[in-house]
């Protein structure tokens, strides 16, 4: 059993800042009254611990009760991504089978979805009394979440409280815990990279400053004004910053501790600029089923072992499944889920034990953790594996390359050959860029063709859907 996280944080420093949003502030004992209110108005409605709520609401101050309020009352959460279009939303609501659905906004999408409440509808309700468990069992399932699909259905991902206190722990002991830290969530809460911000919020009794989405100006300002210490991101959302910074000639001040970068490997040449503009870059390798980080770089490793993801936190196990060097990263540890629901639930996601990733990568003779890219994404030409992150990496040292995209295209003789999709921050042409890349790599790694495009496709996470690029083309 572990305790009931807000109610013992509250009872622990009520008075200490929980959340921040553009001028607002809430202490934890505002947080959990106002959690309280609405898991008691839930009760009227007819909700009973134990059922399934379906949640779809952008990131804001209102949602973060909803979740806490959710919690208190016992239920299973279903984090709907709100960037998703109706039909995977549709498939997410059929497949979960919630009793419930809330809803920020009722104009906000067609769902076919009958059983539904607005926020407002839930706060107009009285109260009725709720009998609060001071215990949680740690095998309670607290959120589902729905991987990210970059390989055919997703699947919906049971994350116990033991997955996310146990994860938050690994962080604490990798990371440290100060003070003043204070978290920077630009992330959306419906991800688990967001939702981990909160957890880590309540466990470790740690402010967040609140974004409802990223804005590269606005989060920039807020590290300058040295209020936040950390904050997560994605190789796309850190290369924004970085523009920003360069275009002003700014730096990062020394009380920003770290940005978490995740959901791929980030390209070397974001890490080193990074380091000009003082910005403490730790790599970190998570996903929906570790809920959040398994590896992450720890703070003195940071330039020494740029690119690395780092060594798996205190409770995590990480191996490399293959004959090869190069192999399938598997995981195993206390942060791991047990199961999947809807279609995938008699799927078991663990074998012996592990976690069989679908990502590939090394162990260097440190045991530092190197992500090379998906397995799904692997080029075989002529016999010799491509990467295409290894491509995109090369690319994107050009100068005038701001992001790219690199994906397999089928070829009578090869097999496959590599396709660049590019998208420019400066003038270049396509010979330039054949020019550059034979510096870069080996021959039988060069892009066949260069599509020049105005964005890459990118899930609700920002990951880059090399699966989606030729679509580019239709699309242009």
């Amino acid at each position: 059993m572990y305790p009931n996280l807000l109610m013992k944080r509250a009872s622990l420093t009520p008075d200490r800042v929980a959340l921040r949003f553009n001028e607002q502030e809430w202490s934890f004992a505002n947080l959990a009254e106002e959690a309280i209110d609405f898991a008691e108005k839930l009760h009227t409605k007819g909700i009973k611990k134990g059922m399934r709520l379906a949640i779809l609401a952008s990131s804001n101050p209102k949602l973060v009760v909803v979740l806490h309020g959710c919690m208190q009352l016992g239920c299973e959460l279903v984090m709907l991504n709100e960037r998703l279009s109706e039909e995977e939303l549709n498939y997410q609501l059929a497949d979960s089978a919630p009793n419930y659905l809330l809803v920020d906004d009722h104009t906000k999408r067609n769902l076919a979805f009958s059983d539904k409440y607005s926020f407002d509808e839930i706060e107009n309700a009285e109260r009725s009394f709720l009998d609060l468990e001071k215990e949680w069992p740690k095998e309670r399932t607290i959120t589902i979440m729905y991987t990210s699909g970059t390989t055919g259905r997703p699947k919906g991902v049971r994350q116990s409280l033991e997955n996310h206190v146990m994860n938050a722990t690994g962080s604490a002991l990798n990371l440290g815990i100060h003070p003043n830290d204070c978290w920077l969530c630009t992330m959306p809460l419906f991800h688990i990279s967001g939702f981990s911000i909160l957890m880590r919020s309540v466990y470790y009794g740690m402010a967040i400053n609140l974004h409802t989405k990223f804005d590269a100006e606005a989060a920039i300002q807020e590290i300058i004004s040295g209020t936040v210490t950390r904050m997560s991101a994605v190789a796309v959302t850190l290369e924004r910053m970085l523009t920003v910074l360069e275009s002003k000639n700014l730096s990062f001040p020394n009380t920003f501790q770290s940005v978490l970068v995740g959901g791929g490997p980030v390209p070397l040449n974001y890490l080193e600029r990074a380091l000009e503009r003082n910005i403490p870059v730790l790599q970190t390798y998570g996903m929906t089923e570790t809920a959040s980080q398994t590896t992450t770089l720890a703070s003195e490793d940071a330039i020494r072992k740029l690119g690395s993801a780092g060594k798996p936190l205190f409770f995590a196990d990480v191996r490399i499944d293959g004959d090869e060097k190069v192999g399938e990263i598997c995981i195993k540890g206390p942060h791991v889920t047990k199961g999947y629901v809807g279609a995938a639930e008699t799927i078991n996601p663990l074998v012996d034990g592990w976690l069989h990733t679908g990502d590939i990568g090394y162990l260097d003779e440190e045991g530092y953790l190197f992500v090379v890219d998906r397995r799904s994404d692997l080029i075989i030409s002529g016999g010799e594996n491509i990467y295409p992150a290894e491509v995109e990496q090369a690319l994107v040292k050009h100068p005038a390359v701001k992001e790219a995209g690199v994906a397999g295209r089928q070829d009578e003789k090869w097999g496959q050959v590599p396709v660049a999709f590019v998208v420019l921050k400066g003038e270049a042409s396509e010979e330039a860029l054949r020019t550059f890349m034979k510096e870069q790599l080996a021959n039988y790694k060069q892009p066949v063709d260069y599509y020049f495009v105005d964005q890459l496709p990118r899930n609700g996470s920002n990951k880059l859907m090399r699966r989606e690029l030729f679509n580019c083309i239709k699309n242009t």
